[in-house]
């Protein structure tokens, strides 16, 4: 292998599996499941080895941006950010890639990681990395195939044919998530797990796509060619990139190509796809029970409680997952676990706001958290970090209290500066042009009182921002 390889994690997805945690306000991938780092920072330590890896591209969407920025700042690792306008579905992110990684270098390797996977030996992982990048470099396209330990049926698989060397051989056929009978006769005939995670030659990744879907890679071709820097992010050209065709890269070319291969990877892969694993990834005591947060079980084992704010209790019950955040509760055996996507769909058919936002809401400036709220008015609880500023803007609907209780607000009122220390507040009429920021060193921390005939955030008419979110 010539070239170090381009890796690329790809975290602009929203799963539901891992509900109430995971919602489309904060995706799975970004939230500390296993350990004190999120699985997005665990992929970004992944494929940080300068040995084999190129500095990293991570794809994602406009939403999730200062999440991306802000947990590899807490990691210290750089990558170049790469903005979406719309979700195009892998093939479009596939495709970005490689237009990107061959603007580096034309005889590029690069390779597709998920962010929501989990590792267990990073240095089998690199390794394996490493072998699939010389098959690659070769003009082919290197899936990672992982060998199973049990007939999951929530997984596609792979059926290795004939060797090609270096301990790849060639794909003789990708298979669908199969039933239980089927994913067992997949198990004894030696099939692999399809991972998702793939390295290939990018000038062999772009001739694929423009034999078989030319309207995915043209228009994402001419997005990447009029991309424009964005603060500290690279945005596609929103007008092509939405000419793409939707499609995963599966269909696009993976299950039609000549050139695909598979590598075994026995590095201990997860795609964490519910509570159920999360147990199994998991710590145990000597009952088998997970405890992650407030929680005790009493006269039950192989469970798991995870608390983010009330106290948990459980008594007399085995094998069940119990997730309780500020606003919603999940209880289910972990055999059920993979209905909690079923159960998200049918909260969403019923209008609740929990099925895709979570109270605490993350912004470029901090984070806020909504207390409580009534017909007339709303109580957050606002925090923003040293250097944080929040948008200039006003409302039309609602007058907003500010009472300081950590740290100093430096505040602008129509004409007026104002600072404002712990326990002093401040009153924002309707209509007033106003802004926050924290000029201080420490977190910002203030209760805001919303009164008014509507509360909802769409009432933010910004002027100004350093975030450019007009």
């Amino acid at each position: 292998m010539s070239s170090k390889i381009t890796p690329v994690v790809m975290c602009g997805g929203a799963g539901t599996r891992l509900w109430p945690v995971s919602r489309d306000t904060m995706p799975k991938q970004f939230i500390p499941l296993l350990g004190q780092e999120s699985t997005f920072q665990r992929a970004m330590r992944l494929v940080s080895d300068a040995s084999v890896f190129a500095p990293a591209i991570v794809i994602t969407n406009a939403e999730y941006r200062f999440t991306v920025q802000e947990q590899l700042l807490a990691i210290g690792i750089f990558a170049q950010i790469v903005l979406e306008p719309m979700r195009r579905d892998s093939a479009a992110a596939v495709a970005a890639a490689t237009e990107l990684a061959l603007a580096r270098d034309e005889k590029a390797v690069v390779g597709i990681f998920a962010a929501d996977h989990v590792v267990q030996d990073g240095k089998l992982f690199v390794e394996t990395c490493r072998k699939a990048a010389v098959v690659a470099a070769q003009g082919r396209i290197v899936t990672i195939g992982i060998p199973p330990t049990h007939p999951a049926t929530g997984y596609g698989y792979i059926r290795p044919g004939e060797e090609i060397g270096d301990g790849a051989r060639q794909v003789a056929a990708f298979v669908e998530k199969p039933d239980a009978h089927h994913a067992a006769q997949c198990l004894l005939d030696g099939y692999l797990w399809n991972s998702g995670n793939f390295i290939f030659d990018a000038a062999t990744m772009r001739s694929e796509l423009e034999a078989f879907d030319p309207d995915v890679l043209e228009p994402v071709a001419e997005a990447v060619a009029q991309a424009k820097p964005d603060l500290d992010f690279l945005l596609l050209d929103a007008a092509s990139f939405g000419q793409a065709k939707k499609i995963s890269i599966d269909y696009a070319v993976m299950e039609r190509t000549q050139k695909a291969a598979v590598v075994a990877g026995s590095f201990g892969w997860s795609d964490v796809g519910g509570w159920s694993a999360v147990w199994d990834l998991s710590e145990k005591d000597a009952t088998g029970n997970v405890i992650d947060g407030r929680g005790y079980v009493l006269d039950g084992v192989n469970n798991l409680v995870r608390s983010d704010a009330a106290l948990v209790a459980v008594i007399g019950l085995d094998d069940v997952a119990v997730i309780a955040t500020r606003d919603a509760v999940l209880v289910t055996p972990k055999t059920k676990a993979d209905k909690v996507k079923d159960m998200v769909a049918l909260i969403t058919s019923n209008g609740e706001a929990e099925a895709g936002a979570h109270r605490e809401i993350q912004r470029p400036w901090g984070k806020y958290l909504s207390i409580d709220m009534g017909a007339r008015h709303q109580v957050k609880r606002i925090t923003v970090k040293p250097g944080g500023v929040l948008s200039l803007q006003k409302h039309y609907h609602r007058a907003e209290h500010w009472v300081v209780v950590r740290g100093t607000a430096e505040v602008t009122r129509n004409d007026e500066a104002i600072v404002v220390h712990e326990n002093e507040s401040i009153y924002l009429p309707i209509g007033c042009v106003h802004r926050m920021g924290n000029p201080g060193k420490i977190p910002l921390e203030l209760i805001e009182v919303q009164v008014g005939s509507y509360l909802g955030e769409d009432d933010i008419v910004r002027i100004e921002d350093i975030y450019r979110r007009i």
